[in-house]
């Protein structure tokens, strides 16, 4: 054969190869939590995001607490069964909205009261507050509702200037949690705008209030390398939204999915936002579109897609949560909307993409679509999950109940998603423990 023959041999098998090795692979979720609808008769429940509580001396007896908007918050054990259930706060007036949880998470050992507290921290969407649950490690082992408000009364809206601008709803959206040494932050984003806020947890006489520390601008425009400038599609008014996000913790970096755009590393240098890098571009980055107003929706011009996006997140961008691995590895995981798959990069040096998975049927759970939120744990978690957990929404769950809309999370083993890639992913039980990270 040719030196011209094998050249052009050795690039057909680098093409085909590659496209193979874009290709997701498929794993299966071990547990799925009870379907919840977003009709009356379900009381307007629709899940959304996912947090996990790791159990300090029963680590099989952990929670799963999930967001349901509307409906509030739900908790459940490793086993999917629903264990509380918690209502979202109703309108403090007929004209008002009323609360709407929309993203989870978890911090250990704030110091509430003089005493170590575990906490859910939620976004109420409807409110514009963040909401805090003290979590009972002796309630869960007596079978009783472990979680409890405990968010301070006078805590005011995250974003909103005033009460009446809180019914505007462009209001605290996604959520990401995390401690240093005795601290505890959360970063809040806001709805239908591009803004960050960095907000440091107070005690305030036994209860949990906040003040903020930071906030971050993302891009609203972005130049495009034809020397054009390009937003994403919106409807009018609306601003490029976050809501996916995580915090590694033991590094300080935020990781937040700009749902129209792409994935930014924002790295958190003395509780403030350092200057923003985006990671990855969603697909559709930088195609033309126009707005259908009889529709009311956009219409992307894809015959004249300039080629700019990446070829790794289809828009929307969702759940963000990191694996933590020893010595910087692990991995950040991603919701691809669009194409119900979960792209993978690494966590360490500069995040190259690794490859992603879709999570399929199988005979004891259905698959996932249009996932937003997600969270990972590398701990063991009792004999259902002896490697660690990943949790995922499932915005489109099956089987459906006649015309009614269903929702749930699904709870999937971390070693099933690791060693369903040809080259395995990192399993690191020991490194890192979430309770003690800071």
């Amino acid at each position: 054969m040719s030196a011209s023959a094998l050249t052009a041999l050795a690039a057909a098998l680098v093409m085909v190869t590659g496209a193979f090795a874009h290709d997701p692979v498929s794993v299966t979720a071990r547990v799925e939590t009870p379907a919840v609808h977003d009709d009356e008769a379900g009381g307007h429940a629709n899940a959304d995001d996912p947090a996990v509580w790791v159990d300090p001396d029963h680590p099989g007896r952990s929670l799963v607490i999930g967001t349901l908007k509307e409906a509030g918050l739900d908790v459940y054990g490793l086993d999917g069964r629903r264990l509380q259930h918690i209502a979202a706060p109703k309108a403090p007036t007929e004209e008002a909205a009323p609360g709407r949880f929309n993203n989870v998470d978890v911090v250990y050992g704030f110091e509430l009261d003089g005493r170590r507290t575990d906490l859910a921290l939620v976004s109420d969407r409807g409110r514009d507050r963040i909401r805090a649950f003290a979590i009972d490690p002796a309630a869960v082992a007596a079978g009783r509702p472990p979680l409890r408000d405990v968010t301070a009364p006078d805590v005011e809206p995250v974003f909103a200037a005033t009460e009446s601008d809180v019914d505007d709803q462009r209001t605290a959206y996604g959520l990401a949690a995390f401690s240093d040494d005795d601290d505890a932050y959360v970063v809040v984003s806001q709805r239908e705008e591009t803004r960050l806020r960095l907000l440091e947890l107070e005690d305030r006489d036994g209860r949990v209030g906040y003040k903020t520390e930071d906030t971050l601008d993302l891009p609203r425009t972005f130049a495009l390398p034809d020397g054009t400038s390009w937003a994403p599609c919106a409807d009018p008014g609306e601003r490029p939204q976050v809501e996916g996000m995580a915090v590694d913790q033991e590094e300080h970096v935020l990781y937040a999915a700009q749902e129209a755009v792409g994935l930014w590393r924002i790295e958190l240098d003395d509780e403030e936002f350092e200057t923003p890098e985006l990671k990855d571009r969603v697909r559709e980055f930088g195609t033309p579109w126009t707005y259908d107003a009889e529709e009311e929706e956009c219409v992307l011009d894809t015959d004249n897609d300039p080629g700019f996006g990446g070829e790794n997140l289809s828009a929307d961008a969702e759940g963000v949560t990191v694996y933590h691995g020893a010595d910087g590895a692990g991995y950040v995981l991603a919701s691809s909307q669009g194409d119900d798959t979960f792209a993978v990069y690494e966590r360490e040096g500069d995040n190259d993409y690794v490859g992603s998975f879709a999570v399929v049927d199988s005979t004891a759970t259905d698959g996932v679509q249009h996932s937003d939120g997600s969270t990972v744990v590398n701990v063991p978690l009792g004999r259902a999950f002896p490697q660690g957990l990943l949790i995922t929404h499932d915005g489109e769950a099956t089987p459906a109940d006649g015309d009614r809309e269903a929702t749930n999370f699904k709870l999937t083993r971390w070693e099933a998603v690791a060693g369903a890639f040809p080259e395995p992913l990192t399993t690191d039980t020991t490194s890192f423990d979430p309770r003690d990270a800071d």
